[in-house]
């Protein structure tokens, strides 16, 4: 798929397309079919080591492990990964500039991946600066990910508006039409801000049960 054409179906979604959430939180199975065995990759942006979204991660993790999946976590605060330069010497599909944590870590990871899960705070109004420059190096592998993969979206946000989650789940949801990857699955977290303030709420428990249902 070349840039205008990835640009035009993009800015549709975007535009269009938003995840069917409650104002609390949305698990959205699409069956109940067990797929054992799955390889996934959880892909967390909280720069905080005890953060919310990081304890979402662990209570998905701990689910998906009980259901008999294999899982790799990438924390992109602490990797070393660069951003994007756009310089395009990888051709979307071929070796990037950077020998970074990216290409040496996570690249062979999520290429081998039968489900991808994006796990962030908001940080005004989007995703974690960490994981959207993970996000950007997608680029590098873009016509290998093109595949039947399966993906999550795991987040938090201080406010307790629906629409001021909407961003980035459009972002999300725009990333998996345009990847081709079917969506299985979100838990939004509003109101929730002081490190630790997740555990203990009906969102936790709810990540926890949508690794284990997958």
């Amino acid at each position: 798929m070349d840039r205008r054409e990835f640009i035009k179906k993009s800015g549709v979604a975007a535009a269009g397309t938003l995840l069917d959430t409650t104002p609390f939180a949305s698990m959205l199975a699409k069956d109940d079919k067990k797929n054992n065995g799955m390889k996934i990759v959880v892909l967390t942006g909280s720069p905080r080591k005890n953060g919310n979204t990081n304890h979402m991660a662990d209570e998905f993790i701990r689910g998906a492990k009980e259901a008999g999946h294999e899982v790799f976590r990438f924390n992109t605060a602490t990797s070393d990964v660069h951003s994007c330069l756009g310089c395009n010497h990888c051709g979307m599909d071929g070796p990037c500039v950077y020998e970074d944590d990216f290409t040496k870590v996570l690249r062979p990871e999520i290429i081998k991946a039968d489900l991808v899960v994006f796990c962030s705070p908001m940080y005004y109004f989007g995703f974690s600066a960490q994981l959207k420059a993970t996000i950007d190096r997608f680029y590098a592998i873009n016509g290998t990910l093109h595949t039947r993969k399966k993906c999550v979206f795991l987040m938090a946000y201080a406010n307790m508006s629906k629409k001021d989650a909407e961003a980035m789940t459009a972002h999300y949801k725009t990333i998996a039409d345009y990847m081709g990857w079917e969506d299985v699955g979100c838990v939004i977290a509003p109101g929730i801000w002081t490190a630790g303030s997740i555990k203990g709420t009906k969102y936790a428990k709810e990540s926890y049960e949508l690794g284990k249902l997958l």
